[in-house]
């Protein structure tokens, strides 16, 4: 896994050359982006197992047949499975957006991932599906705006009120991770 640091480091190594202008704008940009950045992670993280149940729950609803016998999420294993797996794309999502680099993602989520799920029957629409509202979810959570009316009393805002211009930067990053998982499983 390769952070911001890392990756300038080894871009560099590669062209024989010292880190310089454009390398290092890009770094202190990312050092001045770093306590967003840890509360765009930190929002993800705290509302992790709603965003997936929620995320499955809506692939479900527009499938009803993957919850019927022979579906893709019956029995309840089968679900658990799911469930499981959601947890580990979005878990693997927010180590990117951490690091600031998609290598960690690549490496050891998506390196495959078409393939073991075509090999297992898994139906690939309903799970890019499913990433895409996890995807939704957490722009509402970097943001700072996830649903009242959906949420009730399992609502967690983090605090402070982000503006838009603030975290559209963090919003496209984390989109960006989300749309290659969607993309390894086309």
């Amino acid at each position: 896994m390769l952070d911001a640091f890392s990756r300038a480091v080894v871009t560099a190594d590669s062209k024989t050359a010292p880190i310089g202008g454009e390398e290092l704008a890009k770094l202190r940009e990312f050092i001045a982006a770093g306590n967003r950045r840890l509360d765009a992670v930190n929002a993800i993280a705290s509302n992790a197992s709603c965003m997936v149940s929620d995320a499955i729950a809506g692939m479900i609803c527009e499938n009803q047949g993957l919850i019927q016998a022979g579906g893709n999420c019956y029995p309840n294993r089968r679900m658990a499975a799911c469930l499981r797996d959601g947890e580990i794309v979005l878990r693997y999502v927010t180590y990117a957006l951490l690091a600031g680099d998609a290598s960690v993602l690549d490496d050891r989520c998506l390196n495959g991932l078409k393939e073991t799920y075509t090999a297992l029957g898994v139906p690939l629409q309903s799970t890019a599906r499913a990433v895409a509202i996890m995807k939704a979810q957490a722009a509402a959570h970097i943001k700072d705006q996830p649903s009242e009316e959906f949420a009730g009393d399992k609502l967690n805002v983090m605090g402070m009120p982000v503006t838009d211009d603030r975290c559209a930067s963090l919003v496209a990053e984390a989109s960006s991770y989300f749309d290659r998982v969607i993309a390894a499983l086309s």
